[in-house]
């Protein structure tokens, strides 16, 4: 692990944070919320994203410039380890474990959000569920943490609201599920909080809510070495 040199927080200035495989800014928004200053990265064009974007190979640019940052949160593509990419036979890099070792080689503390299918990759994860947040929702997101970072599991309230099935449009008293190619956008937009994003952005995004409470958990952890509150 490379030695970072030491990064202080300038007075009035946000600490920084890096998203990395940032697509549309799900994650971003969160962070922004609870207080960071956000760059977005990722190998693809992202003219939906909110915050300073850059357009990079996500590991390359971990390793290149990690270190410049307070904070570090990466998603790396889900579809490796998805149900319906793997009925379909469909051939996508699995780039967990390059992640997790360029996240490492910073020095910084990070997380690192993948979903179910992933699990048994990831490295004591905990899971967020929209209901912790008073979404009306569950999307259940996989995070790992490391450099020193670490998250308590939040107690996981029941699953009372039937949901859709998968795509399909949400009758009344139901959850949406928001993937594939699914109908009521703009009710997606505002269940998740993401008025910005368009259909694929919606289907793969973190809820901004899960990010702004992993984000308020770093800056706790951060606010010694920052010097000044956050």
């Amino acid at each position: 692990m490379t030695q970072p040199t030491d990064i202080r927080r300038v007075r009035g200035h946000r600490p920084r944070l890096l998203d990395l495989y940032c697509c549309q800014g799900g994650a971003a928004k969160g962070y922004a919320d609870a207080g960071f200053d956000v760059t977005g990265v990722d190998k693809d064009p992202q003219p939906r994203y909110p915050y300073r974007f850059v357009q990079a190979d996500a590991i390359a640019f971990a390793l290149a410039r990690g270190t410049e940052f307070h904070f570090i949160h990466a998603s790396p593509p889900c579809q490796h380890d998805t149900d319906c990419q793997r009925i379909q036979n469909n051939d996508h890099p699995d780039l967990i474990a390059p992640t997790r070792t360029a996240l490492e080689t910073t020095g910084r503390p990070w997380v690192m959000e993948n979903v179910g299918g992933a699990v048994p990759k990831l490295h004591a994860p905990v899971m967020l569920c929209g209901q912790m947040f008073r979404l009306a929702n569950y999307r259940h997101r996989y995070f790992e943490t490391g450099g020193g970072f670490a998250l308590d599991q939040p107690d996981h309230p029941a699953h009372l609201v039937p949901q859709a099935k998968m795509g399909r449009p949400v009758p009344p008293g139901h959850y949406g599920q928001f993937v594939g190619n699914f109908s009521g956008v703009d009710h997606a937009r505002r269940v998740l909080g993401v008025p910005w994003m368009n259909r694929d952005g919606i289907r793969e995004c973190i809820p901004p809510a899960y990010a702004e409470f992993i984000g308020r958990t770093a800056l706790v952890m951060l606010t010694p070495a920052l010097g000044v509150a956050a």
